[in-house]
């Protein structure tokens, strides 16, 4: 339609081609200005292209309504990313973005059954009453999936345009908007452009809960991030200790546990540390809680990444936003590497304290140290029974363990991570 030409806010839009394309097709189709085979191409061009996108992210129903949707819900703009988290705003800014969505209601509820007569094409199946291929999304998990969905059909059921507006401002508020509203986790791409943050649409869902034992260490990292997310003071975390004793779990689970009330968790790497200011100044000023995730943190002597890193938490002079923080694992308290030597009183360094000081000041800046130990034998066979009756494997428990002790002699010792794995490999067996 013309009219979206007028469109203030919401331009810009993931997948515009085909949106413009479908408005073009709604004004000219009829027109005698257009070569009729030409308008008709490029509607099945248009099609194709509409049906593609149902597919790869699970739509059902009226594609179109599915796809217009989509595009309101992931449109970054001054009102969506104003109204995410909070709610309905006051100010000019509501009357522009009334004209803005009479203009994409128009569009919404455009009657495609007057293309399908136009062209001789029963576009019911197709676009109006289209029944999904799966019930699950290869680019959206189900979750987000559904919660576009339901939109779809409660635009579908407003009259007036300031009811389409009050629906979208309600999902702005209850989910957020754009990838960093619909999704828990991201990571990081360098492009030419500088840092990209991608969603991961796949991440594990486990809860603090799922980790056996560990109740202090687990408290401790539920009151700090509880802190983060009410608006109070905070601090950065290592979570350190031996290997395969749940520390990456923690944090996986504290983004679950977390993501409706607005916590957001952007893995990063070592190598990409030199993005991270890049990052924080795309996040900074929007109104969710973000973990900055590093995971397995370390560094050898010959490493200077970790320098980024200090300057990042503390000490340059920008102030580190106060909706970001740092969770980091490491199997070392000490996150740089250190040598005899460097206590040696004599050798070509002659600032001995200096030299000390400078690798331990990384770990100084973590305000929240939380140890996961492993377990001993009593603790680990107690990990393996809740595993299993969680499980639902059939075996006694005398055998149970018996079994679980020869497993853990052979496949990394005490830890839950062996003790998940010996239940992986007793599940493959039934």
């Amino acid at each position: 339609m013309e009219r979206t030409k007028s469109l203030i806010l919401y331009k810009e839009f993931e997948n515009g081609t085909l949106f413009y394309n479908f408005a073009w097709i709604m004004d000219h189709y009829k027109s005698e200005y257009y070569n009729k085979e030409d308008i008709e191409a490029l509607f099945y061009e248009s099609l194709h292209q509409l049906m593609e996108l149902a597919v790869s992210h699970g739509f059902e129903g009226n594609l179109w309504h599915n796809f217009v949707t989509f595009l309101l819900v992931n449109n970054e703009n001054a009102y969506s990313t104003a109204c995410e988290i909070r709610g309905e705003v006051g100010g000019s800014i509501n009357q522009i973005a009334l004209h803005d969505f009479a203009i994409m209601k128009e569009v919404f509820d455009f009657d495609f059954h007057a293309l399908s007569e136009y062209f001789g094409f029963d576009c019911e199946a197709a676009l109006i009453s289209y029944e999904s291929i799966n019930g699950s999304s290869k680019i959206f998990n189900q979750r987000i999936r559904d919660r576009i969905c339901d939109l779809c059909k409660r635009l579908e059921e407003t009259t007036s345009v300031v009811e389409f507006k009050r629906e979208v401002t309600q999902f702005y508020k209850d989910f957020g908007v754009g990838k960093l509203g619909l999704h828990k986790a991201f990571r990081i791409e360098h492009t030419d452009n500088g840092a990209k943050i991608v969603p991961i649409t796949n991440i594990a869902h486990v809860r603090l809960d799922d980790l056996v034992g560990y109740e202090i260490a687990k408290q401790k990292l539920i009151d700090n991030t509880e802190s983060f997310v009410n608006g109070k003071e905070a601090n950065n975390c290592l979570l350190f200790g031996d290997a395969g004793t749940g520390k990456s779990t923690s944090i996986k689970a504290i983004a679950n546990q977390y993501y409706d009330r607005g916590l957001r968790l952007i893995e990063v790497y070592k190598h990409q540390f030199c993005d991270l200011n890049d990052v924080i100044a795309q996040i900074k000023n929007r109104n969710y809680k973000f973990i900055i995730y590093m995971d397995d943190l370390s560094f050898e002597e010959f490493e200077i990444e970790y320098k980024y890193l200090k300057a990042v938490i503390e000490g340059g002079l920008e102030k580190k936003p106060d909706n970001v923080l740092i969770y980091a694992t490491s199997n070392r308290r000490h996150l740089i590497r250190e040598k005899f030597s460097d206590k040696e009183e004599v050798r070509e360094d002659m600032h001995t304290s200096d030299t000390v000081q400078e690798k331990l000041s990384l770990y100084a800046r973590f305000g929240v140290s939380i140890y996961f130990g492993a377990p001993d034998k009593k603790q680990f066979q107690n990990i393996v029974k809740v595993l299993a009756e969680k499980y639902h494997v059939q075996m006694e428990e005398e055998e149970l363990l018996l079994e679980a002790n020869k497993w853990e002699l052979s496949h990394g010792g005490l830890s839950g991570r062996t003790a998940q794995q010996f239940i992986n490999y007793l599940l493959g067996r039934q």
